[in-house]
């Protein structure tokens, strides 16, 4: 099942990345031959008007093919024989800001599916921190929640995850319920390193764990866990929607600051390839999801769809990012690229990607062993 809802996602997100580049080039008068979800081999083809819209056997990723945005369009593009590079209804005849507006309109669309999923999740009630809630707002049901859960500590080893709700701490006799993370912290250390049952909640189902604290290294007991108070924020259409931007934009300068550390410890080689996820990862991290309820799901999902535009807007090549600076380049030096320089880079960029993705996903893999 979390396959499936996976692919489901992905459809949503790459089939509205590749819009934003279609309807942009299509009413730039720019001719589109193709419109595909996944990569080759395809399974089925529909030629409607100019384009050809297709379902490819690989589902992580799509594309959409314009009409001189390749040098393999010129000269000669589906066997047709083209003898300008300046024909009307390619890409390269456009201005250069044409040329980046459709590029980054895929980006756009992406912005724009994460700040409606969480405006719709703001009017539904979207899991919110209580000392991080908008003033004059009111958060319901409010709990203890796990926000995240240290590599290879007891609480990983014993199978708690991010999401779950603690109610309450036993010893024997002594327990507390946890109305504070500081409540929860107090009662760990406390009872140092005695064996502590755990009462807590996993969407709908109630759970029961013993776990073990051990000493960190300021010489306190801990579990391994970060908490906050997490309760559900429902707010009006109006508020919800400036809400869902805030937010949106809140996670897309956070996505940035993290790609920006992973790249910068990458480059003195201190990178921590374990805090990366391919589509195997994903598929976990969408059926825990999926359990914790629907708006949940929608929240990561908006999460996703935020990293997809961030990933895109890199300046490497094969991605949108890279194009727009070819584009730059081109604007600075007046003159085109060689565009077998051109596709060679851009070659390069998908292969070196293409690698990182199997490295990625064979890392998680070994996760599951």
């Amino acid at each position: 099942m979390s396959i499936i809802i996976f692919i489901v996602i992905l459809l949503v997100l790459v089939v509205s990345h590749e819009f934003g580049h279609f309807i942009v080039a299509k009413k730039s008068g720019i001719r589109v031959d193709e419109f595909s979800f996944g990569f080759p081999p395809k399974i089925y083809g529909k030629k409607i008007g100019e384009t050809t819209y297709n379902l490819n056997v690989i589902p992580f990723g799509g594309y959409v093919k314009i009409y001189g945005q390749g040098s393999d369009d010129f000269p000669g593009q589906n066997g047709e024989e083209v003898k300008d590079i300046k024909d009307p209804r390619s890409f390269t005849s456009k201005s250069r800001y044409i040329q980046v507006g459709v590029l980054v309109a895929g980006v756009v669309m992406n912005f724009l599916v994460a700040w409606l999923l969480l405006s719709v999740g703001y009017m539904s009630g979207l899991p919110s921190s209580v000392g991080m809630s908008p003033k004059g707002t009111v958060i319901n049901n409010q709990a203890i929640t796990i926000t995240s859960v240290i590599k290879g500590s007891p609480a990983e080893q014993v199978g708690l995850k991010v999401g779950d709700k603690l109610i309450k701490l036993s010893v024997e006799k002594d327990y507390t319920e946890t109305t504070s993370a500081e409540s929860v912290q107090y009662f760990i250390k406390k009872h140092g390193t005695e064996s502590i049952k755990i009462n807590y909640e996993r969407g709908p189902e109630a759970k029961e764990l013993t776990i073990i604290p051990i000493k960190n290294k300021e010489g306190n007991s801990a579990i391994g866990i970060a908490m906050d108070n997490i309760g559900k924020l429902k707010l009006p259409i109006h508020r919800a929607i400036w809400e869902g931007l805030k937010l949106t934009s809140n996670l897309t300068i956070g996505t940035f600051e993290g790609f920006y550390k992973l790249i910068s410890q990458a480059v003195v080689g201190k990178g921590d390839m374990s805090a990366m996820t391919g589509p195997i990862g994903i598929v976990g991290v969408v059926g825990d999801a999926a359990k914790f309820g629907f708006i949940y799901l929608l929240s990561f999902t908006a999460l996703i769809s935020v990293n997809l535009a961030v990933i895109n807007l890199l300046p490497f090549p094969a991605l949108d990012g890279g194009r727009i600076l070819f584009i730059l380049i081109e604007k600075i030096k007046g003159s085109p690229i060689n565009p077998k320089v051109a596709n060679t880079v851009n070659l390069i960029g998908f292969s070196l990607l293409m690698l990182l993705m199997i490295f990625i996903t064979y890392h998680d893999i070994l996760k599951l062993l």
